[in-house]
């Protein structure tokens, strides 16, 4: 009977040692628990993250579980690229973040009006449509929705609302070495690389990239004017 229970639990542990394995340095799934990345994700998404795209760092351990500070930098790092949306680490707060990154080391960027310029270019965008749609907090709000083209052949939405909000205009910044320039696709509700609170993210604090929506708890209720999205399930890298 005894070996029978070290022989259960020697099976379970292996089954937990495994699973923590497969989570630190292949894939985990991260809930998405605000507005700051629509149209191209909704509150309530569940996505896959590819822990081993940018190789691992102390933050790669899941359940929060991090490595000693003395252990710095990546093992196996890969660059990013440009449209990547990035699970990483908030450089102050220790949050977990999600964003689009828009900034590799050495690129110039600065917001104009509300549009992204990379290195001295104007990102193409162009208009689709303006609507209202509900916030998750209840507020009903009115944007713009562009197809924004970071780099030919790969565009994404963005929203921008149609009246004025704080970091549209932003003068230009070079990304420094080993850090990286962030942003919301719903340009006027996210907290990121615009702002001092965050501003540039170090390379070791990149946690994997975000590679397809498995399942949504997302709901609308359809209103006279207001608009309700379109879940979808969806691959967010081509």
């Amino acid at each position: 009977m005894l070996r029978q229970i070290r022989d259960f639990l020697g099976i379970i542990g292996l089954a937990i040692g495994f699973a923590f394995l497969f989570q630190a340095t292949a894939f985990a799934t991260y809930f998405i628990p605000s507005e700051s990345m629509l149209p191209t994700l909704q509150v309530g998404d569940r996505l896959t993250v590819s822990k081993y795209a940018y190789g691992w760092s102390r933050y790669s351990l899941p359940y929060d579980l991090k490595l000693p500070v003395s252990l710095t930098g990546r093992i196996f790092g890969h660059q990013p690229k440009h449209g990547d949306i990035v699970v990483f680490m908030h450089p102050t707060s220790g949050e977990r973040m999600i964003k689009r990154l828009v900034g590799l080391p050495g690129d110039r960027i600065a917001m104009v009006n509300g549009e992204l310029v990379l290195n001295g270019q104007p990102v193409p965008r162009r208009h689709l449509r303006t609507y209202r749609y509900r916030e998750y907090e209840g507020r009903i709000v009115e944007v713009d929705e562009f197809e924004e083209t970071l780099i030919p052949g790969d565009s994404h939405k963005v929203l921008q609302r149609t009246r004025y909000m704080p970091g549209r205009n932003m003068a230009e910044v070079t990304v420094p070495p080993d850090h990286y320039f962030m942003l919301g696709d719903n340009r006027d509700n996210s907290s990121d690389s615009r702002f001092p609170q965050m501003g540039m993210v170090p390379a070791e604090n990149l946690i994997g990239r975000a590679e397809v929506i498995l399942y949504s708890f997302y709901s609308c209720t359809e209103e006279s004017g207001v608009t309700c999205a379109d879940r979808r399930f969806v691959t967010l890298l081509e």
